[in-house]
């Protein structure tokens, strides 16, 4: 019969251990991509012309542009060509 280990491999305490921030910014504007918050802008305009770059170029990604102030989240599609 084989024993279960009981000790952690120190890659996987690593790998628990660095994390990517999550929190969501409590002012400004933020690029959520496939549900990770990426990057902050202080202003709305910054913000959904990096979404719509990043749109334009990876067309298959779920892009929103979350505003801290009202705490909502607004999708970004692009035009039909």
């Amino acid at each position: 019969m084989r024993q279960q280990r009981t000790q952690r491999s120190p890659v996987a305490a690593r790998a628990t251990a660095i994390r990517a921030p999550t929190d969501l910014p409590t002012s400004g504007y933020a690029l959520i991509v496939d549900g990770h918050a990426k990057l902050e802008f202080k202003t709305e305009d910054l913000a959904v012309q990096a979404a719509k770059d990043l749109k334009t170029r990876f067309p298959n990604l779920q892009i929103k542009v979350y505003d801290a102030e009202t705490k909502r989240a607004e999708q970004i599609e692009l035009a039909p060509a």
